[in-house]
């Protein structure tokens, strides 16, 4: 009994609320009115200039402009030149050099670095390295550190000490 009366709800419900959905819409009574070509373009005109009106674009002219996604404050790096006559190891900046070996005796340390052109030199404390000509400070069992004097966005020189490690590994 309770079966019956479930499909007899779902039934009801069905016709009531679903339906196909295929209701027809009262028709209207359209007017056709004949006009000649000259006032169709006429009347056309007007709604292609409010539809050009509705969708406005804009394009951004780059000419003499900055673009505006890159960051106000550029940092950039000033290139050197290379300085005629000046020792090889003098020819490149210090972020070029790479820590190959470092060798001691009882006296003094040295160091083994290669040149971007695949080129090695020894180098000891107090040698001029590097475009900024940055002296070896000190050389350890596992760094050289190179002091070199840059100017600042005042124009001021002041020190810079870069440390070569020759595992990139470690950290301090």
């Amino acid at each position: 009994m309770k079966k019956i009366l479930y499909l007899f709800l779902i039934i009801f419900f069905a016709l009531s609320f679903g339906g196909c959905g295929k209701e027809k819409a009262p028709a209207k009574n359209l007017v056709v009115e004949k006009t000649s070509p000259s006032e169709a373009k006429k009347s056309k005109e007007p709604e292609e200039v409010k539809k050009a009106e509705q969708q406005e674009e804009y394009n951004y002219d780059v000419r003499g402009r900055r673009d505006p996604f890159l960051s106000l404050v550029e940092i950039t790096k000033q290139k050197t030149i290379r300085k005629k006559g000046a020792s090889p190891v003098e020819s490149y900046d210090i972020d070029e050099i790479k820590l190959l070996a470092i060798a001691w005796n009882s006296s003094k340390h040295y160091a083994l670095i290669m040149l971007p052109d695949k080129k090695t030199y020894t180098i000891t404390e107090g040698m001029t390295l590097g475009l900024q000509a940055g002296k070896v400070q000190k050389i350890t069992k596992d760094s050289v550190v190179i002091r070199e004097y840059i100017k600042d966005y005042r124009g001021e020189n002041k020190p810079r000490d870069s440390i070569l490690k020759l595992h990139k590994g470690e950290e301090e």
